[in-house]
C-alpha cells in the first residue's frame, strides 16, 4: 500500500485511536449480525497483543446529532468480549470528562468502546474542534472502518490532521487490495454484474467500468429503463423517464460489451410493503403484458448469464437481480450468487460490492465460497466508480 498501515507502527504503552465500522443492527437490544465486528478483530488483536491501550469509536444508524437510546454501541461489548475472550470497557460518551477518566485508566492491551459518534453533528459535519478533541484521545490512529472511508466525517478524516501517523488497519489494507487489484489488473475476461433498483445510482459505475470490462451484465430494476430506451413495452415496471437517454447512450456507447435479460419473470400485481404478489409468469423481454411489473430476470437469463460467466476470472457483482426480499422472486438473485461461488471454486476472482449483493451472498449460504465480500456499499461503490476515498487519502503516506 502507498499508505501507512498498521504492521508499520509500534503500539506497544501507547494510546491507539481507531475507527471501526460497527454499524451492526441491533433487534430487542442485542446485535442481530456480528459480522462487522469479527471483521474488525485482526486489527484489534493485533494491537493487544502488541500492548496497545485500544479506544475503539464508530457509528451505528442515523441518530442525526440526538442521543437514540436504541442506537446506543453499548450492546456490541458483550460481543466483542466474547470475541476477544476479554473484558471490553464501555463510556456512555465519545468525548468529555468521562471519556478522559476511561481512557486515563486502561493499561496495556486494554480495550474501550467509545459511545455512537454521531450522537453529535459535529461527527458529520467534520467539525474541527470535535475532531481534535476525538484525536485528544490517541497517541496513534488507526482507520479500519472501510464501510465509512467514502465519507469525510471527523473520526474518519478531520481526525487525522492531529496525529503524526495515521495508519490503515487489516479489513482496510484486504478491501483496498481486493477492490484495487480487480480494477487495475484484472484477470480477463473481466465482467461486471449491475443490478439494483436505479441507474442513477450507478452512472459513474457504468461509466468507469465500460472502458475497463469485457461485458456488463444488467438486471434488476434499472434494466427496464434499458428496455424503454430500446422501444420496449415495459408495463408497469421501474421506470426513470429521465435517464431513458443516458440508457440509449451507454447502449450505443458499450455495444456488444452491455447484456441485458432476454426474459423477465413479471406480476399482474404488487406491493412490496406488504408483501403481496398477483400472479408470476415469466414472458420474453420483448412481450413484456401492459400493466404488468418485472421483479426478476427469467430462467432464460439466468441460463444465458450463467454460460458468459462460466469463462470469466475477474467478477465484480453490485446489486440484485430482483426484488431478492422476497422469496418469489429472489431466484435470479441467488442464482448469480450460487454461479459466482461455483468460478470461485473453479479459481475466478469474485468480488461482491456490499450492499444488498452482500446480504444475498449471505443469504444464498456461499458467502464464504466467494473471492471478497466488501462490508462497505457506498464506499466500494465509489471506489468502482474511480472516486477517492477521503478517509483513505487522509492516512499518512508510506515513505
Amino acid at each position: 500500500m502507498k499508505k501507512l498501515t498498521v504492521d508499520d507502527l509500534d503500539p506497544k504503552g501507547k494510546r491507539v485511536l481507531m475507527r471501526v465500522d460497527f454499524n451492526v443492527p441491533l433487534e430487542n437490544g442485542r446485535v442481530a449480525n456480528d459480522k462487522r465486528i469479527k471483521a474488525a478483530l485482526p486489527t484489534i488483536k493485533y494491537i493487544v497483543k502488541n500492548g496497545g491501550k485500544l479506544i475503539l469509536m464508530s457509528h451505528l444508524g442515523r441518530p442525526k446529532g440526538s442521543r437514540v437510546p436504541e442506537m446506543s454501541l453499548k450492546p456490541c461489548v458483550a460481543v466483542l468480549s466474547e470475541l476477544l475472550g476479554k473484558d471490553v470497557a464501555f463510556v456512555d460518551d465519545c468525548f468529555g470528562a468521562t471519556v478522559e477518566s476511561a481512557v486515563g485508566k486502561l493499561q496495556e492491551g486494554d480495550v474501550l468502546l467509545l459511545e455512537n459518534l454521531r450522537y453529535y453533528k459535529e461527527e458529520t459535519d467534520n467539525d474541527p474542534a470535535f475532531a481534535e478533541k476525538l484525536a485528544g484521545f490517541g497517541d496513534l490512529y488507526v482507520n479500519d472502518a472501510f464501510g465509512t472511508a467514502h465519507r469525510a466525517h471527523a473520526s474518519t478524516e478531520g481526525v487525522t490532521r492531529y496525529f503524526d501517523q495515521c495508519a490503515a488497519g487489516y479489513l482496510m489494507m484486504k478491501e483496498l487490495d481486493y477492490l484495487g487489484r480487480v480494477m487495475k489488473n484484472p484477470a480477463r475476461p473481466f465482467i461486471a454484474i449491475l443490478g439494483g433498483a436505479k441507474i442513477s445510482g450507478k452512472i459513474d459505475v457504468i461509466t468507469n467500468l465500460l472502458p475497463k470490462v469485457d461485458q456488463v451484465i444488467i438486471g434488476g430494476g434499472m434494466t427496464y429503463t434499458f428496455f424503454k430506451a430500446q422501444g420496449l413495452e415495459i408495463g408497469n415496471s421501474l421506470l426513470e423517464d429521465d435517464k431513458v437517454d443516458y440508457a440509449k447512450e451507454i447502449l450505443a456507447l458499450g455495444g456488444d460489451k452491455i447484456i441485458l435479460p432476454v426474459d423477465c419473470l413479471v406480476s399482474d400485481a404488487f406491493d412490496f410493503k406488504a408483501r403481496k404478489i398477483g400472479e408470476l409468469k415469466e414472458v420474453n423481454a420483448h412481450d413484456m403484458p401492459p400493466g404488468w411489473i418485472g421483479l426478476d430476470i427469467g430462467r432464460q437469463t439466468i441460463q444465458a448469464f450463467s454460460t458468459i460467466l462460466e469463462y470469466a476470472k475477474t467478477i465484480v457483482w453490485n446489486g440484485p437481480m430482483g426484488v431478492f426480499e422476497i422469496d418469489e422472486t429472489a431466484r435470479g438473485t441467488y442464482a448469480i450468487a450460487n454461479i459466482l461461488a461455483d468460478i470461485t471454486d473453479r479459481g475466478a476472482t469474485t468480488v461482491i460490492g456490499g450492499g444488498d449483493s452482500a446480504s444475498a451472498v449471505n443469504k444464498a449460504g456461499v458467502a464464504d465460497r466467494v473471492s471478497h465480500v466488501s462490508t462497505g456499499g457506498g464506499a466500494s461503490l465509489e471506489f468502482i466508480e474511480g472516486k477517492t476515498l477521503p478517509g483513505v487519502a487522509a492516512l499518512t503516506d508510506n515513505r
